[in-house]
């Protein structure tokens, strides 16, 4: 890679998380509205992109976000494929990323996404998780591929968890972050949150495939709707929406302060 290719990646990389953390302010922040009873409510990351089309200069804002998110699909594709933050071959580190090859996958289908709406095209087609997940169950041994797709989303909350507990996220980040007195209360928060989603999401698919009921599997909105439900749920969803909103926060601080390894 030229000198020209790596200042391009660094640049792609940054403005890719700055984008990810607007999305996630902006799924947080409705998210506490609706809590607080001010019209809010629980969406999903393709709803709150939504949200920007009644806004002004809405069509701009999604496609700064389109490039950012396109960006950090890029990142995540590095990443996993030159292995540039020494994750390894062995058997977590071949896990961890191929978890930066599907994250890297699914960003740019929101960044296509976004762009759709910043064109006016409505977002484009595409099936919700109910409907892939009866694609997948169709298939050969579809419902032990489902369930095991529901036990690596759990298993990848519990790694986010894990990496919230230890401060793992710390060894990412340049020695400047140390500044800020106040992120590590912020970006814990975030990495809980997003991990509780990531349990409830896989659960969802877990006993989608055990149901044999494709309907069953839910995503974002879904979970947060989920635990509103439950007993203190609108404490509880209060909490998980501060959480998703410190996400947001975590996805700026990353902008400014990860370390950004190159391909040699």
């Amino acid at each position: 890679m030229d000198e020209n290719g790596r200042i391009g990646l660094k640049i792609a990389s940054r403005l890719g998380y700055a984008a990810r953390g607007v999305v996630y302010l902006l799924v947080g922040g409705l998210a506490v509205l609706a809590a607080l009873g001010q019209g809010g409510r629980a969406t999903d990351t393709k709803g709150a992109l939504r949200t920007l089309l009644d806004t002004p200069w809405g069509d701009a804002l999604l496609g700064v976000i389109a490039v950012g998110l396109l960006g950090y699909a890029a990142w995540r594709f590095v990443q996993a494929v030159w292995d540039v933050d020494r994750h390894g071959k062995d058997a977590k580190g071949l896990a961890v990323r191929g978890g930066l090859l599907v994250s890297g996958v699914t960003h740019a289908g929101l960044a296509v996404f976004a762009a759709s709406l910043a064109l006016g095209n409505g977002g484009g087609g595409g099936g919700g998780r109910a409907e892939w997940t009866a694609t997948l169950m169709r298939q050969p041994w579809g419902k032990w591929l489902v369930a095991l797709a529901g036990l690596a989303v759990v298993g990848a909350g519990i790694a986010l968890t894990v990496k919230a507990r230890k401060e793992k996220y710390r060894k990412y980040l340049d020695p400047g972050y140390a500044s800020l007195p106040w992120a590590d209360a912020i970006c814990k928060l975030g990495l809980y949150a997003r991990a509780v989603v990531m349990a409830i999401v896989g659960g969802f698919l877990i006993i989608a495939a055990w149901r044999a009921d494709p309907s069953q599997a839910g995503g974002l909105a879904e979970a947060m709707g989920f635990l509103r439900g439950q007993a203190y749920g609108r404490i509880l969803f209060g909490i998980l929406a501060l959480g998703l909103f410190a996400f947001g926060v975590y996805g700026l601080i990353q902008a400014k302060y990860r370390r950004i390894r190159l391909p040699e």
